[in-house]
């Protein structure tokens, strides 16, 4: 069974389901479609758009089930500890997979029997609650695998979160490639495809997603090698858009295009298989010298155990007994807090005002890229290439921020929240840009802008984790996420909306600089106070970082 259950086939089906459960990032797709069927006005139809971005972003219940069902040993808790219930080999991750995939397969199976007219049209009400639970979907899958990941590499949990999460960014332009190569102009059956696909591919490979704990500190270049080949399928996705906005291909093309996507995309397994095979061979040959001693010695050593699963990264045993840590030598033992402990700090409050800034002035730039562009005289392909390239940098961020912050971590022993603030500083910078309108203006503005968003979402789950401890981090950072559709509706409705609408004319259009300066002058300022208030964060977590983060991931290298 350590060819098929082991930390690295663990990562490359974390990947796939990544790659697959993005579908709230499509409704642009298959907006028309049931705007039509359903007879909906724009206003209608946004509302609808608003409760799927709300279900996207509302992880909280996903973060307390796997709480619950996630049996969780603490970090100074030592490996074969005997197990507290019987029952408890049930319970794991697999639980919340499925949990999403049911509800991947109930919202969209239903808004596609709605479409197609299998059902009549049910009440707004009615399909605002699907919207929502379709996208609601993704947070069980994505709180899985991060939290999993995180749990099972903690030495380098940037570097993890990081690939999760910029999978997780590439999945829309994934789903939209196999819309364009089997679906195109059929929107309906696409919506079939989001009900089907990712609830399948969850429950195909839910059972490969374990907690291990990995010893050793060279697991590092396994990680790297899955950080590579994420880079190659960006790059490939990069210029896959960008041929697509310029050329018509025939549909061999298309399909030949497809299947490299989908070769590329299989490449973690076979990164997982290798790095399997590796650990095999080294713990061959450790067990070599070490029998081979111990028969010279004329006695037997007992240390070793026949599987390598036991020796390169142990399966940890559900409900184990935390064991206090009291060496300087072993690992800090600090108290993981619970959700509501966690809302009584500042910490958790100033995360929060982060997020609303972060991930609201970055929501409010690409939700309005559009009309920026048509106010500013670029063209209908200049735009879609913006468009479609604003995922690259959404990617880049998430990827980047966790890779970065883990290297300055290791290296300099720089608290992750500078790199938070430093983002925020590029933010700033970025909203100025698209302010000022000057020409070319968006092939800066929002690469900014969209590297500082991405970076969020790598950097948040990682220092809510170190500060507030992994037992409730599912739950806490999704309650932290959750500033994310607020921040979108007060800066992007109540600020760009705003100042658009009192610019446009009487056909509700805006052309000029004009129609959206002062309101990102409005976001650069916004972004900017929150700019000090990570500083804040800092400093005052300057502190625990030193005395406790840097200490544990010393431990985890020794």
């Amino acid at each position: 069974m350590g060819w098929v259950a082991n930390p690295w086939t663990a990562v490359a089906a974390a990947i796939w389901i990544q790659s697959s459960c993005g579908a709230s990032y499509t409704f642009s797709i298959y907006s028309s479609v049931l705007k039509s069927t359903q007879g909906y006005d724009q206003s209608t139809l946004d509302t609808v758009s608003v409760f799927k971005d709300i279900g996207a972003n509302f992880g909280v219940l996903s973060g307390l089930l796997y709480t619950a069902v996630v049996p969780y040993t603490h970090r100074s808790a030592l490996p074969g500890s005997p197990s507290k219930s019987k029952w408890t080999f049930l319970a794991g991750p697999w639980l919340v997979l499925a949990a999403g995939a049911i509800q991947f397969l109930t919202g969209f199976i239903f808004i596609w029997a709605s479409v197609v007219g299998l059902i009549s049209p049910p009440p707004v009400p009615v399909m605002c609650f699907f919207a929502w639970l379709s996208a609601n979907g993704q947070t069980f899958l994505n709180t899985t695998n991060v939290v999993t990941g995180l749990r099972n590499f903690p030495g380098h949990s940037g570097t993890i979160i990081g690939i999760m999460k910029g999978f997780l960014g590439l999945s829309g332009a994934i789903l939209i490639q196999i819309y364009h190569t089997f679906f195109d102009g059929d929107p309906s059956t696409f919506i079939l495809m989001l009900a089907l696909l990712p609830s399948f591919i969850s429950v195909l490979l839910m059972f490969l997603l374990r907690i291990y704990e990995v010893h050793g500190s060279d697991y590092k270049k396994h990680l790297d090698s899955f950080s590579v080949t994420t880079v190659i399928i960006v790059s490939y996705l990069v210029f896959i858009i960008i041929l697509q906005n310029f050329v018509s291909l025939p549909y061999w093309g298309q399909m030949f295009e497809f299947v490299i996507l989908m070769v590329l995309l299989a490449s973690p397994f076979g990164i997982a298989i290798k790095a399997h095979w590796e650990e095999s061979q080294k713990f061959t040959q450790s067990y070599t010298i070490e029998r081979g001693s111990s028969t010279n010695k004329g006695s037997t050593s007992s240390s070793y155990s026949a599987s390598v699963d036991q020796v390169e990264y142990t399966e940890l045993p559900s409900g184990e007994e935390q064991v206090q840590v009291t060496s300087d030598d072993e690992l800090p033992h600090e108290e993981d807090k619970s959700p509501l402990q966690a809302m009584c700090t500042i910490e958790f409050w100033m995360l929060f005002v982060i997020m609303i800034s972060g991930l609201g002035s970055g929501l409010a730039t690409i939700n309005n890229m559009s009309q920026i562009g048509q106010s500013l005289g670029y063209s209908t392909i200049e735009i879609n290439n913006l468009v479609s390239l604003w995922s690259m940098w959404n990617f880049l961020g998430r990827f980047g921020g966790g890779h970065i912050s883990d290297y300055i971590m290791h290296r300099k022993g720089w608290p992750r929240p500078l790199l938070m603030t430093t983002t925020l500083g590029i933010m700033v910078i970025g909203h100025l840009i698209i302010a000022c309108g000057f020409r070319g203006n968006l092939y800066l503005g929002p690469v900014l802008v969209g590297i500082g968003y991405g970076a969020h979402w790598s950097l948040m789950p990682t220092i809510t984790s170190e500060l507030f401890g992994v037992k409730h981090m599912g739950t806490i950072f999704n309650a932290i996420a959750a500033a994310s559709p607020l921040g979108s509706y007060i800066l992007s409705v109540r600020v760009v909306g705003y100042f658009y609408d009192k610019q446009a004319d009487e056909d509700n259009l805006c052309f000029g600089i004009d129609c959206f300066m002062s309101s990102f002058f409005i976001l650069a300022g916004v972004a900017f106070l929150t700019f000090l208030v990570g500083l804040v964060l800092y400093f005052r977590t300057q502190r625990f970082y030193k005395q406790v983060v840097l200490r544990r991931l010393k431990h985890y290298a020794r």
